[in-house]
């Protein structure tokens, strides 16, 4: 295989604020693998809550793997990944983009559709939020009516004044919620927040605590009002088997676990805990988010709307009509780049 990286520079639609910090500029990772004449694209995407992982860290990591990567023949993923992962599993953002190119090389040299080679069919697929970063107010309410008429809206908090911010969205909307704190509130504050965001529509809480913090989880799993899904306490496949009795359910991030051949066990490993299933996108071009399609026949959730909090894709693959996943009619993850408008 040839190996190719390219880095991405994707200014946001608005600058996005979650509880970590503010985001104008998104700069990510594309990674190309090429076989035969074919090639499959991967992305690897950075994030202010975990500021070790840059693009250029990643850079970093898939250069000193380069010959060995080259040395490669790609004939299944699976086997890649468990040889890589000695090489860049300190670095999971880098190892997710070769393997998410590896599996849309995979599809296409093989002629069919990831999700088909799995073996799954694409039927109750779950609809996808579109996440309304933090502003004042009067600006989330615009963002959610630049995309009127979507089923369901992902609120990001951490403010002094979520529970206002959740009051006047829903006089706005219909739909259903889902708020993230992303780490900012107390258990003390989840347990009093949560009765009445019941009652404003919300489905579930996202992450309410620091990672570190399991005895306040555990709390908030037994008292909660509402089902809360794990985020950052569930960054990799070591980390399923503790969000048991902690958390009623795992948000996958396919760059923090370092694919899709992790996520794929983390799925198989969280349906014999009992937790539901959830998969996110960080901030993504369309690369990033048609890996995430794959999936969707395995999910009971799905937040892949990263595609449009920018203001300018570079690829077309899987997207999302209200909400709603739509798959081309291409091979492997369904990616092909546009041209720069450059």
């Amino acid at each position: 295989m040839e190996l190719e990286i390219r880095d991405l520079d994707l200014p946001m639609r608005h600058p996005f604020t979650i509880a970590h910090g503010t985001t104008t500029i998104q700069s990510n990772l594309l990674v190309a693998l090429k076989q035969n004449g074919v090639v499959g694209y991967g992305e690897g995407a950075s994030c202010d809550a975990y500021p070790e992982f840059t693009a250029q860290s990643m850079r970093t990591a898939l250069e000193s793997a380069r010959a060995q990567i080259e040395q490669e023949s790609l004939d299944d993923p699976i086997p890649l990944w468990d040889r890589l992962l000695p090489s860049l599993g300190h670095n999971r953002f880098a190892l997710c983009a070769v393997d998410e190119a590896a599996h849309d090389l995979w599809g296409k040299l093989r002629g069919l559709p990831v999700w088909k080679l799995w073996g799954l069919e694409l039927r109750n697929l779950p609809l996808s939020d579109y996440t309304i970063g933090i502003d004042p107010v009067e600006k989330m309410v615009a963002k959610m009516r630049e995309f009127d008429g979507w089923p369901i809206y992902k609120i990001k908090l951490g403010t002094a004044n979520d529970l206002a911010i959740v009051r006047e969205l829903r006089r706005h909307t219909q739909a259903v919620f889902r708020v993230d704190a992303n780490t900012a509130w107390t258990a003390e504050q989840t347990l009093a927040f949560a009765p009445e965001l019941k009652q404003l529509g919300v489905e579930f809480i996202e992450q309410p605590l620091p990672p570190g913090n399991w005895e306040g989880m555990r709390r908030v799993f037994a008292e909660c009002a509402l089902p809360v899904i794990a985020d950052e306490s569930c960054l990799i496949e070591e980390d399923v088997a503790r969000c048991a009795g902690h958390f009623q359910g795992i948000n996958i991030k396919l760059t923090k676990a370092g694919g899709l051949t992790p996520a794929r066990r983390m799925i198989a490993q969280a349906r014999q805990l009992g937790l539901r299933v959830m998969v996110g996108c960080m901030n993504e071009s369309t690369v990033g988010i048609s890996a995430i399609g794959q999936l969707l026949p395995l999910l009971d959730y799905v937040d892949m709307d990263g595609a449009l909090l920018i203001a300018q894709d570079i690829a077309t693959g899987v997207y999302l009509d209200k909400g709603r996943p739509v798959f081309p009619n291409e091979n492997g993850n369904g990616v092909r780049l546009v041209p720069s408008p450059n």
